[in-house]
Formats: C-alpha cells, structure tokens, sequence
C-alpha cells in the first residue's frame, strides 16, 4: 500500500478531519497563494530575496483571514460533505477578510516592517486563495465519493424519469453515506432509449435488461412514486426482476405521494403493492359535507372493512358514532383507537349480534342515527356451506332487523356493503347476500310507493343504497395472509384450481367508493364497482414465493370447495349497467322484486333456519334466488339441470 493509500485510508476512515487541520490547510492555501501572486508581478529573484519579510506580511493578512474564518465557521464542516452552501461561506469570509485588508493596508505600509501589496495584488491574493480552497474541498469530497462513499452501496436503477425519477436520483446521491449507487433509469418512452440522464444510461424495460443487469450488477430497482401505476401494469417487467433476484423499492399501496416525499419513504414491495389496479379519486369534500355533524351508526365495525369506514367517518367530524360487532377484541381494539385517534369524537362501542332485535331496537330508539352502514356479515364460503342457518339468521334476518329499524326510526340513508358473490351465487354466502339486496331494494321501493301514494315531494324519508365489491387486500381470511403463512412454513402453497382468478381492491378505496357512493345515491340502486382486471391466483401465488425469496415450496392444486367459483362476476349475466356520477362506480340494472312477497318469502325463510334443516334452508333460497346454483356442494342436487342449462 502506497504513502498516499494510507493516508487516504486514515482521513477517511475518521469520523471526520479535526477542524485544526482543515484550518490549517486554509491558512496554508493563503500562504502559498500570497507567495505565488507576488511571483507572478516581481518573479523569482524578488520573491526570494525578501522571502522573509514577504512571509511576515502575508501572515499578517492571514490575521484578518482568521477572523472572516471565524465569523463564517469555515473549518467546522466535514469536507467529504462539503456542499454549495460550505463553498459560500468560505466565499463570505474571503470577501470580508479582503474589506478589512483593502481598508487597512495602507496602515500597514505605516509600519515599514511589511512588503507593500498594491491593491490588484491583494485581491489577486484573496481570490486565487478563495478558488483554491474551493477546488481543495470539491477534490476531497470527489475522491470520497469516488473510492468510499459508495463502498457498500446497492447498485440501482431507477424506474421513471422526468420530475419524479430525475428527483428520486438527485436525492440518493444526496445521501451521506450511499445506500443506492446509480447505475441508470429504467423508461418505455422510446425517445430517451440509449440516451444519457444525469451522466447515467436509460434503458428500456425489455428483455434486454436481464443483460444489463447482469452485467452492471443490479441490485435494486427503485420505483418513481408517479410511475407506480404504470409499474403495477407491467407485470413482464415485474417478473424479469423478481426472476434475476433484484430488490424492488416502492412507495407503499397504503400510502399516497406527497410532496417532499424521499427515498426513505419507498419500501421494499409486498405482493399488495404490485397488483395491477387503477388510481381512484373521491369527492371527499360532499362525503364531509354529508356526514360532518351526523350521528353514524355502523355494524361490523371491527372487520377489515367495517373498522376502515369507522377511520374514514372519523375524520369527517361526525357528532356521533354507534359502532356494533359481536368480535370482542376486535371490537375493543376499535374502542382503543377512537379513544386514541379520535377524544373529540363521541362514540359508544357495542359488543353484540345484530340479529338481537331487542336490543337492536333499544339502541336505534336511543341513539337516533342519520347514517346507517351496514357491513356486518358472515363472509367465509365454506363456513357459511357448512352452516346455511348461520347465514340466514346473522345474513339475512341482521340485515332486515337494521333495515327496518332504520326506517322505524327515519334513519336518512341505509348503505349496504354486499359482494360479487351475489351475483349468479354458487354458494350459500353469496345468495344469502343476493337475498339481502333484494329485500333492501325492495323495501325502498315499498318507501317510495307510499311516499308518492301520499303526495310527497323530494327525498323519501329512508334511502336504501347497496355497493357491491369483490375481494379486498389485506382482509382477514383471504388468500395472500394465507399464502404468506404457509412459505413461511416451508410450504406447500395450496391453490384450488389453476385456473382460478379473482378481483382485489385496496380496502381503503373500497372504502372511499362505498361513502361515494352513500353520498350520491338517491335510494334503489346497487352500485357496481370497477375493480381492475382480475388476477390469477396461481400466478400470485408464484410471485409471492418469489418475493419471499424461499426455495423449494411447491403449489399444490387441492381442488375447488364447495360453493367455490373459477370466475368472480361483478354482474349477472341478465343484468347491465348504466353509468353514474363516478368513472369507477356503475349502477347494476336488476330484477326487481314484490316487496310484500319477498318479506312473506324471507319470514319464512327465517323461521325455516331455526328449524336446522340445512337441504330445506338452501332449498327455499333457491326459490327466492332462481339463478342460485350449487357448485361443488351437496346442495347441487337440489337443482335439476334442463336442456339449456337452467334450474326447473
């Protein structure tokens, strides 16, 4: 190791160079400039001969320097770190220094013990001085930059360009010590292919990237927060990293792209955040006005989408809110976070069965609400196969016990969170909830018969409002925590069918769209919402244990459960939709139902249920849903095929 590596390996190696040296490299750059302005004007034999008295003037000078110096704090920075704002001070001590020099150094002559400097000498003296030392610690903090401060660095590239990638780049280079060296952006705009960014190479998003990636030893790919979406859709690119075992760094699904935003708020990508689903925007401001000052009242609070309407309502300044779950620690936690988040809320936390009509009723009478959301409900597929009274009693008679209380008790607007699974249903969950539609639907339509019948104007007294939706991220139950636990386990990865897809939305802008549409709606419709293009459970399941970075964990196929569906529909088949007030938000046109046959019909399903006679239950459901047909179930052999198909 040569002199020079060692001492660079010394200063380097140090926190940081003691500020005596960094002063004393100043004062020696003042010295020698000194030295070398009077050369330039008398040469060397001038210079030499009065070297002594020469030396004694400029150190004299350097006594004003040691003032600016001080004043400025030119020495106390780190110079590995040095940054414009360290070149300006030096720049401000230099300029203050030569004031005092020009204003004093005719008295200096006074003394005639110093060389007189002309004044173009004395700031030929100070400025050559000045661009010394601002070369001197640009050069070190570029040999830092170049031999130290990327030592350990991931080497990476940068998903994006223009504002959002050419800000991400200038931050990582900002950061002291690296942690990202770039190597290059990542762009599918043709016009920047090969082309040089920030002194770095832009690459197309091909197949060509495995070569550059190989050969520039890519680590890691950082993604522009605005370019998230398009990176979702791209799920060729997604699979060439995740395949040549690069780390992809993200802004997080859950959070939204603010200015003043960094490299510190990107984390490493969960199978969430690389779902392919479309920005949504919501009129928040007409959801505030509807609800701020409002008594809210919401069952099922403490499931995953229950307890997120319980934090978006919050936020709205509701002046009161009733939240109702029969989970106990679920919903005690739900007590935890109003208490936390939201003191100046008024809430009352109920622990209890919305099938409990009485003290339903004592609750309603008490508490007097505007807004009824209702999204309590058994959700599990093979559960509910299992247990079809369950389903009638807490599905079907929950919904009608907060139903018609809301009407008894002029509740404004009932919203009701319902599921793709009630379209076209194959199981008992799904009808359950088909059933709940349509007495909802049917109610309202009894409310504004008789409103009309009356000679009303204007708004019915109760609105009933349904928002369907397929699955949500992050809910309890659903296939990715599944997934999750069983690579951890070592596998296997159980999928039911190859073939299987299904729809996933954010629970937070699920969320958003039921309250937009709460908002817009005038009482009748079931509101459809976009959910993107669908996924494909075994391909999710193969990038998830890719993500994880496990080896050897098989998918196994075990076949479809009973009641279980390859395709979710939004739709039935012999429904259609007609646009409404949002892009994302579709009204379902549906078959409309007798509201006093439907309740005759659903009584007696009811009662049916405490009988336990689960054929009898399912078979009076199908009476009520037609297109109701059992799959994969003992319930199919209630239903006799014909030749087109249908159930006779």
């Amino acid at each position: 190791m040569t002199f020079f590596q060692k001492l660079g390996n010394w200063y380097f190696n140090k926190k940081s160079l003691p500020y005596w040296a960094i002063l004393f490299m100043d004062i020696l750059i003042c010295y020698l400039s000194g030295i070398l302005v009077y050369w330039l004007f008398y040469r060397s034999a001038v210079t030499t001969g009065n070297i002594l008295i020469l030396s004694k003037t400029i150190l004299f000078y350097i006594c004003f320097n040691l003032i600016g110096f001080k004043i400025f704090h030119t020495y106390s920075g780190i110079i590995r770190y040095s940054s414009f704002i360290d070149l300006r001070r030096v720049g401000y001590a230099m300029a203050f220094s030569l004031l005092i020099a020009e204003v004093l150094h005719y008295a200096v002559y006074s003394f005639g013990v110093f060389v007189p400097f002309r004044g173009r000498q004395l700031v030929g003296m100070y400025l050559l001085a000045t661009l010394v030392m601002w070369a001197a610690r640009i050069v070190i903090k570029s040999v830092y930059d170049a031999s130290f401060a990327n030592e350990g660095a991931a080497k990476t590239l940068i998903y994006g360009i223009r504002d959002g990638g050419v800000a991400l780049a200038k931050n990582i280079r900002s950061e002291k010590p690296s942690r990202f060296l770039l190597k290059g952006f990542i762009s599918h705009d043709k016009a920047y292919k090969s082309h040089l960014l920030m002194g770095e190479r832009v690459y197309r998003g091909d197949e060509s990237l495995r070569d550059v990636i190989v050969k520039e030893g890519i680590s890691t790919v950082l993604v522009s927060p605005l370019q998230n979406q398009r990176f979702r859709k791209d799920s060729f690119l997604q699979d060439l990293l995740i395949d040549s075992g690069v780390k992809i760094m993200m802004l997080p699904e859950t959070k939204e792209w603010k200015k003043g935003m960094n490299v510190n708020d990107l984390q490493s990508v969960s199978i969430n955040d690389l779902l392919p689903r479309n920005e949504i925007n919501v009129d928040l401001e007409s959801v505030g006005a509807m609800l701020k000052g409002k008594k809210i009242l919401i069952t099922g609070s403490a499931g995953s989408i229950g307890s997120e309407m319980v934090r978006q309502i919050a936020t709205f300044a509701p002046e009161a809110m009733m939240l109702i779950d029969q989970a106990e620690t679920p919903q005690h936690d739900m007590k935890l976070l109003m208490k936390n988040k939201f003191p100046n809320v008024r809430c009352n936390v109920v622990l209890m069965s919305i099938s409990n009509q009485a003290r339903m009723e004592r609750l309603f009478s008490e508490f007097r609400p505007d807004y009824v959301f209702h999204a309590a409900a058994y959700k599990h597929v093979p559960m509910m196969e299992e247990n079809p009274s369950e389903s009638i009693q807490n599905n079907i008679y929950g919904t009608k016990v907060v139903a018609d209380l809301s009407v008894k008790y002029g509740v404004k607007k009932f919203v009701m969170i319902s599921t793709d699974k009630a379209v076209n249903p194959t199981n008992v969950m799904g009808c359950s909830k088909r059933i709940c539609e349509i007495y909802t639907q049917a109610l309202n339509a009894k409310l504004v018969k008789e409103y009309e019948a009356n000679g009303s104007k204007g708004e019915i007294p109760t609105q009933f409002v349904t928002t369907r939706f397929g699955n949500v991220l992050g809910s309890t139950g659903s296939v990715i925590p599944l997934f999750e636990k069983q690579i951890k386990a070592g596998g296997p990865v159980t999928v039911t069918d190859p073939k299987i897809i299904r729809f996933f939305m954010l629970i937070p802008e699920a969320c958003k769209l039921v309250l937009e549409a709460g908002t817009h709606g005038k009482g009748g419709e079931i509101f459809v919402f976009d959910m993107g293009e669908p996924v494909k459970i075994a391909d999710l399941a193969h990038r998830m244990i890719q993500l994880s970075g496990a080896k050897d964990v098989k998918i196994v196929y075990t076949g479809l459960r009973p009641g279980e569906k390859l395709y979710e529909e939004v739709l039935s088949n012999t429904e259609n939709t007609l646009p409404s007030f949002h892009e994302k938000i579709r009204i379902a046109k549906v078959k409309e139902y007798d509201f006093a046959k439907v309740s005759q019909a659903i009584d007696a399903l009811i009662e049916e249920s405490k009988t336990y006679d689960e054929m009898e239950i399912v078979r009076q459901m199908k009476e009520i849903v037609p297109e109701f047909i059992s799959k994969n179930s003992v319930f199919s052999s209630l239903d006799v095929p014909t030749a087109d198909g249908h159930r006779e």
